[in-house]
């Protein structure tokens, strides 16, 4: 893996400085398409540089280009037009499309985008770099986790239903409420990395680049160099007082939509599906239950952020649920939190605070705002033009564009990006072995492979044949 590549050296550079912003109505059109592709290339690429620890040349293009920005208006736009034009095109009785494929990049813009945010914004600089769009960035990270607290209080968990009886345009609504849980999970991500410029604790506990995404345990306390706080005022001033997000975070603790119990067995959502967790292992700090620690020990026990959060009897309450949580288990593996927990426990016989009536001049996201300024009224008009333009292409466009589309996703690329190592089809055990005829199943060993023939053959002898006809 050390040496895989997806781009060369200069191309990167080029697809970096060629970033840019696109207005809702071109959405999908062949310049946009380009710049998806683009993106993808350089998310893959991020990724790798990222696994083999390395250095990380997509964040400092994106940092030295200025494209932070760019990337956080164009992922609000998509959200924009999934709220806004593309129930308008589900709802089209003129539009039954054969094909849904242009319509799907669309929708999986957003998370191509978070995604690469997510790579990315472990970095300090990065977060510096976002300037007045980290406003906004907040606010989306904010909608997300509201979606889904909301999503995890009605009690249920979308789930892949049969496709039986389903048009093409019904499938494709399916798939975007599927992604919109795995967008949020990304997006408390985000919102936690953004919470490192408050207070720089988290580089105590190891996270590098690949450590962002599994926490490991650290011992001591803020050494007395602590970076000063990069995050404005009035960033400060949007998570504590207009989204109150350390309540938030207490009520995502609480439900864990990450979390659910199948058939008596417990499951967590971790790199991109559902796992069943081990009882040995059920104690364990999830990822994602470590950003939320994170992020609430960054937002409650940095003195910036202390000065400015006003602990009302509501707040008081929410925040003391969390004593309930802090068990021996948890400050063995993250030790720091016993700070959390004497702050708790001086909470609990502290005095609160009447709201706030300060007068207060700041700074006020402004890109959905604008957007939706730019565009209002016209949802419909957008869907009919890019419904008769974009989402209808010929087949020879198709097949030039899935073309394009199999360069881009090579799959010794995949294979590297893949968070687990194959598993014998067979016995399950981990793999090495692939079958000769079509490269598509995996095997321990050659004693498997002859076991589980019959049952692959109906499936290898006709992909064999089609990549000989290819």
């Amino acid at each position: 893996m050390d040496d895989l590549e997806l781009l060369l050296p200069g191309e990167a550079d080029v697809l970096v400085q060629g970033l840019r912003s696109f207005p809702l109505r071109e959405m999908g059109s062949e310049g946009w398409n380009q710049q998806h592709e683009n993106l993808e290339k350089l998310n893959m690429q991020a990724i790798l540089d990222a696994t083999v620890s390395q250095g990380e040349p997509i964040q400092e293009l994106l940092v030295t280009y200025g494209k932070i920005p760019t990337l956080v208006e164009e992922l609000i736009a998509v959200e924009m037009w999934k709220q806004k034009v593309f129930p308008v095109l589900c709802r089209l009785e003129d539009f039954k499309p054969q094909n849904t494929f242009p319509i799907y990049m669309v929708v999986h813009h957003e998370a191509s985008i978070i995604n690469l945010l997510e790579t990315v914004y472990f970095h300090k600089e990065v977060c510096e770099s976002a300037e007045d769009t980290l406003l906004d960035l907040v606010d989306y990270c904010h909608r997300k986790l509201t979606l889904l607290v909301a999503q995890s209080g009605r009690g249920g968990s979308l789930e892949e239903e049969g496709s039986q009886g389903s048009t093409p345009m019904q499938e494709l609504q399916k798939q975007a409420e599927l992604m919109e849980f795995e967008i949020a999970l990304k997006a408390l991500s985000v919102l936690r990395y953004i919470t490192d410029c408050v207070d720089r604790w988290a580089a105590l506990l190891g996270l590098g680049p690949i450590g962002r995404m599994g926490l490991q345990p650290a011992s001591g306390h803020l050494p007395p160099d602590t970076p000063t706080p990069s995050l404005s005022l009035s960033t400060l001033n949007r998570m504590l007082s207009t989204h109150n997000l350390p309540c938030l975070l207490v009520v995502l603790l609480e439900h864990s939509p990450w979390r659910r119990c199948e058939g008596g067995k417990l499951q967590q959502f971790e790199v991109g599906h559902w796992q069943t967790v081990a009882p040995s292992e059920q104690q364990k700090l999830s990822k994602l239950d470590g950003q939320v620690w994170i992020a609430l020990y960054n937002l409650l026990l940095s003195p910036e952020a202390r000065a400015r959060y006003c602990l009302t009897n509501f707040a008081k309450g929410q925040l003391l649920k969390l004593r309930a949580f802090l068990t021996d288990t948890l400050l063995d593996q993250l030790p720091n939190l016993a700070d959390l927990q004497g702050f708790l426990a001086h909470l609990a016989l502290t005095e609160t605070q009447p709201p706030k009536k300060d007068l207060i001049l700041e700074q006020i996201p402004e890109i959905w705002e604008r957007l939706e300024r730019e565009n209002r009224g016209k949802w419909h008009a957008i869907a009919k033009h890019q419904l008769r333009h974009v989402f209808s292409p010929s087949r020879e466009d198709l097949l030039l564009q899935a073309r394009r589309w199999a360069k881009t996703y090579r799959l010794d690329v995949l294979e590297a990006l893949a968070p687990e190592k194959p598993h014998c089809a067979y016995c399950g055990a981990e793999a090495s072995k692939r079958c000769s005829k079509c490269r598509n199943e995996w095997y321990c060993c050659r004693e498997c492979q002859v076991k589980h023939w019959e049952k692959h053959r109906k499936a290898c002898v006709p992909a064999a044949q089609g990549d000989r006809a290819k």
